[in-house]
């Protein structure tokens, strides 16, 4: 064995694979865009793909590697290797084996973990979290994911624990795409961002979004697009953006009314891009909600960036999907 890992982080709307050294320094690295159509066996196909492209970039054969670690959105069983409910993703009803399906296409050892708390390890040991041992992780993506570590360690309560984007941040608000209303997900997440957008755009508003999606040869809003959009002067991505800035603020200043922790860690592709520009309206949006507001956390960018969840995924290789990375539900990143 060389030594090397493979990491593969899970989103709604990419798949990113990293092929990682010891030290846990990415050598190799591959993007696939996750499959709109489908079944839970299309994504495992385009994921075990990423993961042979990561592969040759790093040089190496599939079989030279250890093992290979998932970060994956829904309700995760790192023991069985099954991931449920994964809403963002294509048909995926009922429980899937996610590592039996990867282990079959790759011959290697294959763990699966939650995909907010693998990233948020691996900030932990080698991004942000190395400064904060106790600090909130905020993963804004296509939703928006929690993960709570004390002290150098996670706290994942019954197993539920950090689910951030289901905070109630309106009472009897919008639909979130749990199925619950007045979620900071239904606000926040990019998924329910793009459903507002194209509503209001299908109601006659006007927005540059869906010209520039399509101009870019997408089929859904990234986080670039968005912030194309805001660039551009657009009225509708400005004020969608503001308005998940402010759920996510209350959301995040109610969690830390309760756990009294002096730092959070922003992550995930919308949170990383946003967090650059829009860091200090997200400070001051949650200052008014702190019961502390002389005292507030520190709001730190995570530091591995894109990669951060396909390389906290190859933390899992060699720890059997332990419940301190594997067990919870998240967000999709």
């Amino acid at each position: 064995m060389s030594g090397h890992r493979g990491g593969i982080d899970l989103g709604g709307t990419k798949i990113q694979a990293a092929i990682v050294d010891e030290g846990g320094s990415p050598v190799g690295k591959a993007r696939r865009e996750t499959p709109r159509k489908g079944g839970p066996a299309d994504v495992a196909a385009a994921m075990a793909e990423a993961l042979r492209a990561a592969a040759a970039d790093a040089e190496l054969e599939v079989a030279d590697l250890e093992g290979v670690g998932v970060g994956s959105p829904g309700v995760v069983d790192a023991e069985a290797g099954t991931v449920t409910a994964a809403k963002n993703l294509p048909g995926w009803d009922g429980a899937y084996p996610l590592a039996d399906a990867l282990r079959g296409e790759l011959g290697v050892p294959v763990t699966v973990g939650n995909d907010v708390q693998v990233a948020a390890e691996a900030e932990l040991r080698l991004g942000a979290g190395r400064r904060h041992p106790s600090f909130l992780g905020v993963f804004w993506g296509t939703g928006v994911g929690g993960a709570i570590f004390l002290d150098g360690r996670p706290w994942l309560g019954r197993g539920a624990a950090g689910e951030l984007g289901h905070v109630v941040v309106k009472h009897d608000g919008a639909v979130c795409p749990c199925g619950r209303r007045g979620c900071m997900e239904a606000y926040a997440g990019r998924v329910s961002m793009e459903r507002m957008a194209r509503e209001r755009h299908e109601a006659g508003e006007p927005t540059v979004l869906f010209d520039l999606m399509r101009k870019k040869g997408r089929d859904r809003l990234t986080s670039g697009i968005w912030a194309r959009a805001l660039r551009q002067q657009d009225a509708l991505a400005a004020e969608l953006i503001d308005q998940a800035i402010e759920a996510i603020a209350v959301a995040v200043a109610s969690a830390i009314n309760l756990l009294d922790i002096g730092a959070v860690v922003l992550g995930g592709g919308m949170g990383v891009r946003f967090g650059k520009t829009h860091g200090e309206r997200l400070r001051a949006a949650m200052v008014p909600h702190l019961f502390r507001d002389d005292s507030p956390p520190q709001l730190v960018l995570a530091e591995l960036g894109d990669l951060g969840g396909a390389i906290g995924a190859s933390l899992l290789v060699g720890k059997g999907g332990e419940a301190s990375l594997g067990a919870t539900a998240g967000a999709r990143p």
